[in-house]
This record gives structure tokens, C-alpha cells and sequence, in this order.
């Protein structure tokens, strides 16, 4: 297992909190970032790893308008 797919979960958990709170559908996100829903289901999935991008990232706190430093709050 990868040493930092803890990480990765948490940082999934962090978007699907923050899109929630947006009250963003995955589909939402997903289109307004330019990736497929799928793949933003995988990012967000707490029982799998899904590696993505800073770039992607990035957009995603765009998009949701936080910083991203507030997807590495991990708890």
C-alpha cells in the first residue's frame, strides 16, 4: 500500500465534506472542474484510493471557493 494513501482518503473526505456543504451535487463538480463524475466518485470514496492531480486539486478548491490548504484539515 502506498504511504500516503491515508492521505488521499482524507483529502477525498475533505472535498465530498466541502461539496456537501455547497450543496454541489458530484455531477456539479465534477462539470464545473472539467472531469467525469466518476472520477470525482472514486476521489471522494472513503474505501478506495483515487491519485489525482495538485492541478485537479486546485481546481476543486476553486471551485468550491476555499483555499486549499483546508482540504489537508485532517481529523
Amino acid at each position: 500500500m502506498d504511504k500516503h494513501a491515508e492521505k488521499y482518503r482524507q483529502i477525498g473526505l475533505n472535498i465530498s465534506y466541502y461539496r456537501r456543504l455547497k450543496k454541489l451535487s458530484q455531477e456539479d463538480l465534477a462539470e464545473m472542474i472539467h472531469i467525469s463524475r466518476g472520477h470525482l466518485s472514486h476521489i471522494e470514496a472513503p474505501n478506495m484510493v483515487s491519485y489525482f492531480s495538485i492541478a485537479t486539486l486546485f481546481d476543486i478548491s476553486d471551485a468550491l471557493d476555499i483555499e486549499p490548504k483546508l482540504l489537508f484539515e485532517f481529523k
